[in-house]
């Protein structure tokens, strides 16, 4: 995977100003709220658009404003994970998987391989209010999945469970982030997390990144003060 983001997006006061390079299987984006990591996110995934700059994904330009290319969210092949997994509460669990694909999509006949890789086997017919933390967020990840997409984006994947479930939920993830063996971005204010789940983090504040690096060479060597609190457990 090779991820070049180059942009700039004001919203109000606020100037996100970015600019990275990642070519790691996970990279983490560690900032308090508010400094920009969930709006970068939604650039690249397409669910937002920056005012200027250039966004390329393994050579495909999924944005550039200079030469007017801007492809829809569908296009980009980027799934998506929000922050408290958007389920559709009406759907149940096989039709949050497969929803948006058509009848004809051949992409329906990987729904079972789904159920089997994210252990969701006897949930097929539950609705999300009967799921718990670990299972939505199995459910929310089997839908981005079977899109095949070349990039997952996890947007503060913990941060909507409770302190008893987040660290099996953690489990969970890191071990299926080995099971998919498909490049993710993580957006994070733990640093826990981050040392956990990433091999390579980028520091954000106010709208721009101040560190990054591999993520324990990041740890072992904050630049300035504004990153050493941000690595301050």
């Amino acid at each position: 995977m090779d991820l070049f983001v180059d942009i700039r997006k004001r919203r109000g006061s606020f100037y996100l100003d970015t600019r990275f390079e990642t070519d790691d299987m996970v990279t983490g984006f560690l900032g308090a709220s508010g400094c920009g990591k969930s709006t970068t996110l939604k650039c690249i995934a397409g669910i937002e658009t920056p005012d200027e700059g250039r966004i390329v994904l393994n050579g495909r330009i999924l944005f550039d404003s200079d030469l007017r290319i801007n492809l829809k969210p569908g296009e980009r092949r980027v799934g998506y994970q929000f922050q408290n997994y958007a389920l559709f509460p009406s759907m149940n669990v096989m039709k949050n998987i497969t929803a948006g694909l058509r009848r004809s999509d051949s992409r329906l006949a990987r729904y079972p391989e789904m159920i089997r890789l994210f252990r969701l086997e006897g949930l097929e017919t539950l609705m999300p209010r009967d799921l718990s933390g670990g299972q939505a967020q199995r459910v929310a990840l089997a839908r981005a999945v079977i899109r095949d997409p070349e990039l997952l984006l996890f947007d503060e994947p913990f941060s909507a469970l409770d302190s008893f479930l987040r660290k099996t939920v953690q489990d969970e993830l890191e071990a299926l982030l080995r099971a998919l063996d498909k490049p993710a971005l993580i957006v994070t204010h733990s640093q826990r997390e981050v040392r956990r789940l990433t091999t390579r983090l980028f520091l954000m504040d106010s709208g721009r990144i101040i560190q990054g690096g591999p993520t324990c060479e990041v740890f072992s060597n904050p630049v300035n003060s504004a990153a050493r609190i941000l690595l301050e457990e």
